[in-house]
């Protein structure tokens, strides 16, 4: 029988970098979409880099990170996650038997045992037989000596005189971290069913001069007899401070679960989100790009000289961490690659320097925003119909992102040691970026987190734009540019949608939905 320990180490959640990206997909959403994209100056430079040294490459690199910011340009990302736990039990890492550390022995003796009887079986012979003796001896005293080590182990724990020998020490010390049957399975399972039969891009267009943006989200599952494919287009009206997605996506199940009555209206349509409803300070959303960028300048402009490298390109495929065969094929062509590397410590902490920086700039244009704001942190807090404007939305956002910062300073992080990030940026023979690379672990905090997760390599490609080209191949011409006629205003669709449950309508999920929502007790009182 197998007994779980009644206080098994908690693994805690990676915080920070989780708490740190929804800030930034939530606050900075309009930005750093743009910002994903604009890592790059698509305009030559003179020439490439005559002295390939460390501070060259920061140089050279820098200049070319911030020329980009008014330039337009066509990019594409493709984006590979691989399961960093199969890799490693591949290449030879520790697999401990069991799950827990009190059932190692018996279940390391009883796999061993059961191999002893598939070789007996296959030679047509008992277990039992005297051939066996030696190796049912040895399993015998294996076991007792990994049992004796165990209560060593355990007494140890409380008194320290008490010797374990130095490999069984090692073993139990680190259990819990080591890899186990079954998550070797789930990992391979996952691998072969999931992240190799799916790809990920974007594509779109940067344009700052006419106000202007655009996303191709796409997710294709391939497999030997399923094929599936979403796409999602993004337009960002920077002028305006509005962003469309394609209606259509989203309108079966919003006819399925709140609006019985859609029909096709939301056919070939765009769904508009009003990111500015009048009520935040004149030129707020131009002082947030230029806090992103002062954040993003000072935070690289800290970054030590010895992060920063020159790659040959045609040393590219014997790099480690290896990079994706698809993904380096559209790499080796460059004339000049330069490198940097930082381990996962470092690069947490300079996002959260980025974080810090930005915060305090908006903080100190507009005091009014973070004077007495409450961060919204559940359901419940959600303001109502009169409190939910783009003021009232930035202000508890904020207020959000103080409080994670104030916890995360004051947290003692067990961060992975042992885990780089590596960025890639590669220049033509005349000096222009055309792409940029990073590798890195999705989230980690603890040694567990390191070794059960998840790497991802994104590549994102530059080119110049062709006005013959189209933003959106996937809509219709007449649709490529979001107007009155052909798009929803979302503000304006809530507001008839809750006339429409007001009046007794709508679907029965509908009716929970609003009736439990704040804003809907507040115009028009609960119903039963």
């Amino acid at each position: 029988m197998k007994i779980a320990p009644q206080n098994l180490p908690q693994r805690r959640l990676p915080s920070m970098i989780k708490k740190l990206s929804l800030l930034t997909s939530v606050f900075l959403s309009g930005a750093l979409l743009l910002t994903g994209c604009q890592t790059t100056n698509v305009n030559p430079s003179n020439t490439l880099a005559a002295n390939p040294s460390p501070s060259t490459a920061k140089k050279t690199l820098a200049s070319a990170l911030q020329k980009q910011r008014r330039q337009s340009f066509r990019y594409h990302s493709n984006i590979e996650i691989s399961n960093r736990q199969q890799r490693k039990a591949a290449s030879g890492t520790q697999v401990v038997a069991s799950d827990y550390v009190d059932a190692h022995c018996e279940e390391t003796h009883d796999q061993a045992y059961a191999d002893l009887i598939m070789q007996a079986e296959k030679q047509n012979k008992e277990i039992f037989a005297t051939d066996y003796d030696k190796e049912r001896d040895a399993l015998k005293q294996s076991y007792l000596e990994c049992v004796d080590a165990y209560y060593a182990w355990e007494e140890h724990q409380y008194d320290s005189d008490v010797t374990v020998p130095a490999d069984y020490q090692a073993l139990f010390d680190n259990y819990e971290d080591k890899p186990k049957p079954l998550d070797i399975k789930k990992a391979q399972l996952l691998d072969e069913y999931l992240l190799k039969p799916l790809s990920i891009d974007a594509q779109g267009v940067y344009q700052p001069l006419a106000g202007k943006a655009t996303m191709l989200a796409s997710a294709q599952y391939l497999a030997r007899n399923h094929h599936s494919s979403i796409n999602q287009p993004i337009y960002v009206d920077m002028k305006n401070g509005d962003i469309y997605l394609w209606a259509d996506n989203v309108a079966m199940i919003n006819s399925e679960l709140l609006d019985d009555k859609l029909g096709t209206k939301w056919r070939n349509k765009w769904l508009k989100i009003a990111i500015d409803d009048g009520t935040l300070p004149k030129g707020f959303g131009r002082e947030v790009i230029k806090a992103h960028f002062a954040a993003l300048d000072l935070t690289y402009d800290g970054a030590p000289v010895s992060q920063f490298d020159y790659v040959a390109p045609n040393t590219l495929a014997a790099l480690s961490p290896k990079l994706p065969a698809h993904q380096l094929s559209a790499m080796l062509p460059s004339a000049q690659i330069i490198r940097r590397v930082q381990s996962f410590e470092s690069y947490q902490e300079d996002y959260q320097h980025y974080i810090q920086t930005f915060y305090n700039r908006i903080s100190q244009k507009y005091p009014e925003l973070v004077k007495d704001a409450e961060p919204m942190t559940d359901f419940e807090t959600l303001p109502s119909s009169k409190e939910l404007t783009s003021e009232a939305v930035v202000q508890k956002i904020l207020a959000f992102i103080k409080t994670q910062m104030d916890e995360d300073a004051s947290a003692q992080s067990d961060i992975a040691k042992n885990t780089a990030v590596q960025e890639l940026y590669g220049f033509d023979k005349r000096g222009q970026l055309k792409w940029q690379h990073i590798h890195r672990q999705l989230d980690s905090t603890s040694k567990s987190d390191t070794d059960n997760s998840m790497m991802i390599d994104v590549l994102q490609q530059y080119s110049a734009i062709n006005s013959k080209d189209l933003a959106f191949p996937n809509l219709p011409r007449e649709v490529q540019t979001p107007n009155a006629s052909n798009s929803i205003d979302l503000r304006d669709y809530a507001s008839e949608l809750l006339e429409y449950y007001r009046d007794g309508h709508g679907t029965a999920v509908g009716k929970i939905i609003f009736s439990a929502s704040p804003m809907a007790k507040e115009r028009f009182g609960a119903t039963d």
